[in-house]
């Protein structure tokens, strides 16, 4: 029933910046801990970022500094700012997200979104 919904993702020059953005649809829910993944063609999906219930943050060493998750909880929404995008940062990217209906916990996961760096 309750979904996540991406976008924001596209083709930047490296040092630029995106925002990614992952919302809920499809029902009443709020939002617990959150996190974000990337993951290229035939290798694991990797944790980006990660943001608990309570506001904790936790980054991968390779985008510690560039890269900020936050959330919106007015508008049931998880962002991944990005900037000084390189290269290697080129992945899909895809949002994981535990949804809390009442005394029940969801886990869900977005559609992913491709972001492509350039030289």
């Amino acid at each position: 029933q309750v979904q996540l919904v991406e976008s924001g993702g596209g083709l930047v020059q490296t040092g630029g910046s995106l925002r990614l953005s992952c919302s809920t649809s499809g029902g009443t829910v709020r939002l617990g801990a959150m996190r974000w993944y990337r993951q290229t063609p035939g290798k694991q999906r990797d944790l980006v970022a990660a943001l608990s219930i309570n506001g904790d943050t936790n980054y991968a060493d390779s985008v510690k500094g560039r890269f900020t998750i936050s959330r919106e909880n007015g508008k049931n929404t998880v962002y991944l700012q990005m900037d000084k995008l390189k290269p290697e940062d080129t992945a899909v990217y895809y949002c994981n997200a535990d949804l809390i209906d009442r005394d029940i916990l969801f886990e869900r996961w977005g559609q992913g979104t491709q972001v492509t760096v350039s030289s």
